[in-house]
């Protein structure tokens, strides 16, 4: 029997993993265990999105996880970034920009972290593009609406929010 199970954090409000024997924690999954394992922890139908490491047809979960790929644009709200003190691309030019690195990724998760990691507009670049966990609310409503629509591991079309254009990885 495994030592791991899933808490959740109280200053982040996201889950975690923790090892009753070690004291150990950590964000991500220990790696040792399958997913099987992991949705048989105690805590993860409590805890994990979709109450099962997945999600049960029909619900929204809890939360989720992506990562993104972010252009801004002259008419974003901060049309600055960590490589650009000044973006001044139309929106047009940031879509097909963006559109240009949707076919590099051809859905390869792999692809699009290290896209996300040179091109990305937002700090999260340094991250593989990697946001966290979010719940409804926590991001504008166009990107949550895209997220919380795709399935674990696809990628989404352009969408558009006040940041910019994305688009949009669900890792969990």
């Amino acid at each position: 029997m495994s030592a791991w199970e899933v808490r959740m954090s109280n200053s982040r409000g996201v889950p975690y993993f923790y090892n009753t024997e070690t004291r150990e924690s950590m964000w991500e999954a220990p790696p040792d265990l399958t997913q099987e394992q992991i949705a048989a922890l105690p805590g993860a139908k409590d805890y994990l999105p979709g109450g099962h490491h997945g999600e049960v047809a029909g619900e929204r979960p809890a939360q989720v996880r992506a990562s993104h790929l972010l252009v801004k644009h002259r008419d974003s709200r901060r049309p600055s970034s960590w490589k650009e003190p000044k973006i001044t691309r139309s929106k047009e030019e940031a879509i097909a920009m963006l559109k240009e690195y949707a076919a590099q990724i051809n859905g390869s998760p792999d692809k699009f972290a290290e896209l996300a990691s040179k091109y990305s507009d937002c700090s999260s670049h340094s991250h593989g593009g990697d946001l966290g966990f979010f719940r409804p609310g926590q991001m504008q409503k166009p990107f949550e609406e895209a997220t919380y629509a795709l399935k674990v591991g696809e990628i989404s079309d352009v969408v558009s929010t006040d940041s910019g254009v994305h688009l949009i990885l669900r890792t969990a």
